[in-house]
């Protein structure tokens, strides 16, 4: 989570999805019925939103499908004109950026789109009444005002680097939400925009509907009802993709192997920012312990569960940035080590009890660790790392729940996180690491305190210079191995298995945030049936 809106959805226990599979067959678009038409789609999504307002953080990233942002990443995240008539122009000194907006865009309901929108829905995020969780990531922002009906321009306090792509966030109408309690209201359930869909229905837990806008300003998709099934149970979601309920699905590695010689499905592989994690608070006795999470970090066998867990389909994690990015730091690899894991908690008086458990002031190093029920790949992740601590004689209990049970014992307890952004390094360390954000919400679930790093994140933020940023980021990696505030365990690729009856199916690079903003059907708009 660690800072994004999604989570797992409490009410879509396995018993409600097959509930949901037996009802999809009798409703149109819904299920098997709408699986066989070639105008609709059904697909099979692991979380959704706590809510579809873009003030609260929904579709921030991009994709959201009911919305558009001035811009939008293409396939190959490049940055393209979305809203706006063409990229912005950027002064000298990187302080303001100016978008002319597209010309003709109306919302869903026919009300015109224009230049006091995207002031309404930047001015209403900054808003501290607003609760949304994000704000951070637009700190930058000094100002943003309307030039007539058809500019905007955004003033900036420091030079942020990574500005013009956290425009790709979707603008709200104010002639709707303007009107309403931004938290509360109506619209957060039932919202307009100017997407290429509609929104017709939205049964928490179950599904999320949708229908093709006819007077979209990108032109009418050919796929006219689109539904997102919930259903967080991974075992679920791959018998009602063979059961003919849905059209395509996310699956772990494991299961979508199990459709790979089944005719007229086919399989996509994309690489992500998308980390799994074990936080490890520094408000539990155990885990508090600084030389505890160092030799954690280095008694786990992170390619162990690259090979056994993900087949393959990832890499070993050491932070938030992959190992292939550029802005990776070479050298801060941890190779899995349980003799040095050992030593290390020797020599901080960690000594083994009679069960081979240590103990250390009368304190027994062991500590729960908890996963989102019916999320397969966490409960392995988790169960490899405790058997890895096991080793090392540190006593993991794991133990699954939903996001309401785990969240109010974040601060104390461990949990199998995950999160991760492409782009900039300030989108993932930022929320992740900072002092500040220590339990606000999903940010810093570790409640992580390092001088060092808030310095070099800071700096990082402000800094205009290429290579300034750099050494900044590289110091926030080197400070995580010095002192780690979460087991960093695996970046994931996520794979999907789509019915093979569309042209115009791809994968860009994707964040945590899979299934719902990203997967194949991240342009369902684009695709046309196959003849």
């Amino acid at each position: 989570m660690t800072g994004r809106s999604i989570r797992a959805a409490a009410a879509a226990a396995m018993a409600a999805a097959l509930t949901l599979g037996a009802a999809a067959c009798s409703a149109p678009g819904g299920g098997a019925g709408g699986a066989t038409a070639k105008d609709s789609a059904v697909v099979g999504i692991a979380y959704e939103p706590d809510s579809l307002s873009p003030l609260l953080g929904y579709g921030k990233d991009g994709n959201s499908k009911i919305f558009d942002g001035l811009l939008a990443f293409d396939r190959d995240m490049k940055l393209r004109p979305a809203l706006a008539a063409g990229l912005p122009e950027v002064s000298a000194d990187g302080l303001t950026y100016t978008y002319k907006l597209r010309q003709g865009v109306k919302f869903s309901d026919g009300h015109p789109f224009a230049a006091e929108d995207v002031v309404f829905t930047y001015r209403t995020i900054l808003d501290k009444k607003t609760n949304n969780a994000s704000r951070t990531e637009l700190d930058a922002v000094k100002d943003v005002k309307a030039v007539g009906d058809d500019t905007v321009v955004f003033t900036l306090k420091y030079p942020y680097a990574p500005f013009a792509q956290r425009t790709v966030l979707p603008i709200a109408p104010k002639h709707i939400a303007g009107e309403q309690d931004v938290n509360t209201g109506p619209f957060t359930t039932k919202p307009v925009g100017t997407g290429p869909y509609v929104l017709t229905g939205w049964s928490k837990g179950e599904k999320i509907s949708f229908q093709a806008n006819p007077d979209y300003w990108g032109g009418a998709p050919a796929v006219k009802k689109f539904t997102m099934a919930i259903i967080k149970d991974d075992d679920v979601r791959a018998t009602r993709l063979r059961a003919g309920d849905l059209d395509g699905a996310i699956l772990p590695p494991n299961l979508a192997r199990g459709f790979e010689n089944e005719p007229g499905k086919k399989t996509y592989e994309a690489t992500t920012y998308d980390y799994r994690t074990v936080t490890l608070p520094t408000r539990n006795k155990v885990t508090g312990d600084t030389a505890v999470r160092r030799a954690l970090d280095i008694a786990v066998d992170r390619q162990a569960i690259v090979d056994s867990i993900l087949e393959g389909a990832g890499k070993p994690a050491y932070g938030p940035v992959p190992t292939d990015s550029e802005w990776f730091t070479e050298g801060t690899e941890r190779r899995h080590d349980l003799a040095g894991a050992k030593k290390i908690l020797d020599e901080a008086g960690w000594k083994p009890g009679q069960d081979g458990i240590r103990v250390k002031n009368g304190v027994r190093a062991a500590f729960p660790l908890w996963y989102v029920t019916g999320d397969k790949l966490r409960q392995d992740h988790a169960l490899a790392y405790a058997s890895d601590a096991k080793k090392a004689g540190i006593d993991i209990t794991t133990k699954a729940g939903t996001w309401e049970v785990i969240e109010p014992r974040m601060k104390h307890d461990a949990v199998l996180a995950g999160g991760g952004a492409p782009g900039d390094p300030d989108f993932d360390q930022y929320l992740l690491l900072t002092s500040s954000l220590a339990g606000d919400g999903f940010n810093n679930m570790a409640w992580y305190d390092n001088p060092a790093v808030d310095k070099a994140l800071e700096t990082g933020r402000r800094s205009g210079d290429e290579a300034e940023r750099k050494a900044a980021y590289d110091t926030v990696q080197r400070e995580l191995v010095k002192n780690p505030g979460y087991t960093f365990l695996t970046h994931i690729d996520h794979v999907y298995v789509v019915n093979d009856k569309w042209d115009g199916l791809s994968t860009q690079v994707e964040p945590h945030d899979h299934g719902l903003a990203s997967g194949p059907w991240w342009n369902v708009e684009d695709w046309t049936p196959k003849k």
